[in-house]
């Protein structure tokens, strides 16, 4: 009931509401790390490689032939199905977040979710294998994001609710790292390892599952004492979505930074494989794709490894976000100046050291503005729509960009402006240093 949560804030937390102290185990991190992985190979193999060639396959095959296709016009349907998928995002991460934070399972609050969601995600994801056309490909990809979005939330959760502070920035790090190894080992399975496009989408399906099975069974998650049950769960969590600005500045200050980060590392990376193709005119795109993607993760698994703990010892996260959004816009500006194949040999790793940079600060940074511990699923669900709604806003002007100006310098120096607007953004968080 409410009245129980709000006796609950004045007297002694139960475990699952308290906040974390002891260091989590090696064994624990290995488990958390490999679900993200398989989350974010869900979500990136399938962004990065099968949704451009199926959208492209599909819109030449009702065409009969891709030279009568006007130019972008296959990167605006890919927009669109992006775009859907996103809003399913948008809306899974709070309501899971908060749906978990009632949820009163012996098997734990997040647990279940992750799981159930990972299903889900499945389910979206086959639907997409087996579609015959652009409108069904939306709806698989929206029914995908649903769940990835829940799992997102459930799994983001697992920071401030398990980790303490002190651990927050190498642990956050180690997420930054494993969505850089899914994106790669995405796109390295659905290129290299599996070349048929449907069984490329099986496998992501399996591995989501798989992955959050793996977590979920071998681990443990604090249950919620059934007193912490609201009468009306559904409509007591839909309630407490709104987090005021104003009460929170630090909180909204550091959701404004969390969604121009993610908007300017998506809008210099979704577009990749076109960019190679159309503008740099590279002779093999997919190849093309996977070094510069090697590259990116390279800077970023050196970047985040060594700064998360850095972090963690200075106690400091703002000068970490701060010089994390430089190194990417001057990626940025590399890009806009000289869209060719040499130029992105030296973006590549700068936008992957940037992006490794934000993640050994941020993700702690935001744990640390969340305004009270019994709604962290849903407060680290509202943040996670930051990431979410650049998968909407990215493909809406890059379809603008693309599709009117056909220009990539164009959308890279848009990248740069929102990526640097982040650096001011994160300097008006005042209670965190």
């Amino acid at each position: 009931m409410d009245e129980a949560i709000a006796a609950g804030r004045q007297t002694t937390l139960p475990a699952a509401l308290a906040e974390p102290t002891a260091p989590v185990r090696r064994s624990w991190i290995a488990l958390l790390f490999l679900v993200n992985i398989g989350l974010w190979l869900a979500i990136y193999a399938p962004i990065q490689v099968l949704l451009p060639e199926q959208v492209q396959a599909l819109h030449d095959h009702i065409t009969n032939s891709s030279n009568v296709v006007p130019s972008g016009t296959d990167a605006v349907l890919l927009s669109v199905v992006m775009g859907v998928g996103a809003i399913a995002g948008l809306i899974a991460n709070p309501v899971v977040g908060a749906l978990s934070d009632r949820t009163t399972s012996p098997r734990g609050r997040r647990h279940p979710w992750t799981l159930g969601c990972a299903v889900i995600a499945a389910a979206g994801i086959l639907v997409v294998a087996a579609a015959p056309a652009i409108p069904v490909m939306a709806l698989g990809w929206f029914i995908a994001e649903l769940g990835l979005g829940g799992m997102l939330a459930t799994l983001t959760a697992a920071l401030p609710d398990r980790v303490p502070v002190g651990q927050r920035g190498a642990i956050g790090a180690l997420i930054g790292i494993s969505q850089m190894l899914g994106t790669v080992l995405g796109a390295l399975l659905v290129t290299v390892i599996i070349t048929r496009m449907a069984s490329g989408y099986v496998a992501c399906a399996i591995i989501v599952v798989g992955f959050a099975a793996a977590f979920t069974l071998r681990t443990t998650d604090e249950p919620l004492p059934a007193e912490y049950k609201p009468d009306h769960p559904v409509s007591t969590a839909l309630r407490r979505l709104w987090v005021s600005p104003r009460a929170y500045p630090d909180f909204a200050w550091g959701w404004a930074t969390h969604f121009l980060v993610n908007l300017g590392n998506d809008l210099g990376t979704l577009y990749l494989l076109y960019f190679l193709s159309r503008s740099a005119h590279y002779h093999d795109p997919q190849t093309g794709l996977l070094i510069l993607m090697a590259l990116y993760a390279v800077a970023l698994l050196a970047a985040g490894s060594v700064l998360g703990t850095l972090s963690d010892r200075s106690g400091k996260r703002k000068p970490f976000v701060i010089g994390s959004a430089v190194i990417m816009a001057l990626a940025a500006v590399i890009l806009a100046a000289s869209p060719t194949w040499h130029f992105a040999l030296v973006a590549a790793p700068l936008l992957g050291a940037g992006f490794g940079t934000y993640w050994s600060a941020g993700p702690a940074l935001l744990t640390q503005v969340l305004p009270a511990a019994v709604d962290r699923g849903k407060d680290v669900g509202l943040i996670n729509m930051a990431y979410n709604l650049p998968l909407v806003v990215a493909p809406l002007a890059a379809g603008v960009v693309l599709g009117l100006m056909n220009s990539y310098p164009a959308l890279f120096a848009l990248a740069g402006i929102v990526t640097i607007m982040a650096a001011w953004t994160v300097s008006r968080v005042r209670s965190v240093s």
